[in-house]
């Protein structure tokens, strides 16, 4: 038993668990919203994005975590701008602003050699560099997503599958769709210390693909996702320390398997008679 809780001597470990734990429950909470939309490569787009905004904010002596939420938020606006137009598709915007946002980072990093902050630690997640400082920037984001999604349920749930109908019927989906790029946005910069630029798409992904595997109740579909999301960021971290793996990837993995196993149940549950799988779920 000693062995198993030997991680939790230390303070770093704390901390980094409980950043990766709170981080999953915000990305299983708000992806949600953006594979029902169909948005997942905004997720994987504005991830990459934000690298180019923490580089840049480093360079110019602001926060960088505040300056890659801040550029995160800019390119989503940018996107949505963009994607507006007829003759160019969401894909294609996002593909041209975050892509050129990654490179930007990119190039600053091999011209401004003298950084003080690791940024490979910002692409792949470190466990090392998470203070109590990031578990209290997390939590903060925490209460402003549920926060969001409690009061705004309705107008995000119509929004998100009928927003045509949402407009008419007299909902803001343009208010709903910018409540939505601050709270990803805000979820992006805050967790990147821990999962890793690189990587946080996937954390944003999965749990609601495997959630949607499993259900067909928003509603459960939702608190499916956020349990996967936070049950992957605690095993994840927790087995980065034994296998001594870096967090991010440690996480996506633990991610990964789970949806193996939804994806699993899913394919046999469709493979059983309609009257066995009515006589279980009654």
């Amino acid at each position: 038993m000693s062995t198993l809780l030997e991680p939790f001597d230390y303070g770093f470990f704390r901390h980094a668990i409980l950043v990766a734990t709170l981080a999953g429950a915000l990305c299983g909470l708000i992806g949600i919203y953006v594979v029902l939309r169909g948005m997942s490569y905004i997720g994987h787009g504005l991830s990459h994005a934000i690298f180019g905004g923490a580089v840049a904010s480093y360079v110019l002596g602001v926060n960088v975590i505040l300056g890659a939420g801040v550029w995160a938020f800019v390119s989503a606006l940018m996107i949505n701008k963009v994607s507006r137009r007829r003759t160019i598709g969401a894909d294609a915007a996002i593909g041209t602003i975050t892509t050129a946002s990654f490179a930007v980072g990119l190039i600053l990093v091999s011209t401004y050699r003298s950084f003080v902050v690791n940024f490979d630690a910002l692409l792949f997640g470190n466990v090392l560099g998470v203070s109590q400082a990031d578990v209290w920037l997390v939590a903060g984001v925490g209460v402003f997503a549920a926060t969001v999604v409690f009061f705004g349920y309705r107008q995000l749930l119509f929004s998100t599958f009928d927003p045509e109908v949402a407009e008419v019927s007299g909902v803001n989906t343009g208010r709903a769709d910018m409540l939505l790029a601050i709270t990803l946005a805000a979820i992006l910069a805050s967790t990147m210390s821990v999962l890793g630029v690189t990587l946080i798409a996937a954390v944003l992904v999965i749990p609601p693909v495997t959630a949607r595997l499993l259900t067909d109740s928003f509603s459960r579909m939702l608190w499916i996702s956020v349990g996967v999301g936070t049950g992957s960021g605690f095993v994840g971290v927790y087995l980065s320390y034994y296998l001594d793996w870096a967090s991010g990837p440690a996480v996506v993995v633990t991610s990964a398997a789970v949806f193996a196993v939804a994806y699993l149940v899913s394919s046999f549950r469709r493979r059983l008679p309609a009257t066995v799988v009515d006589a279980h779920v009654g």
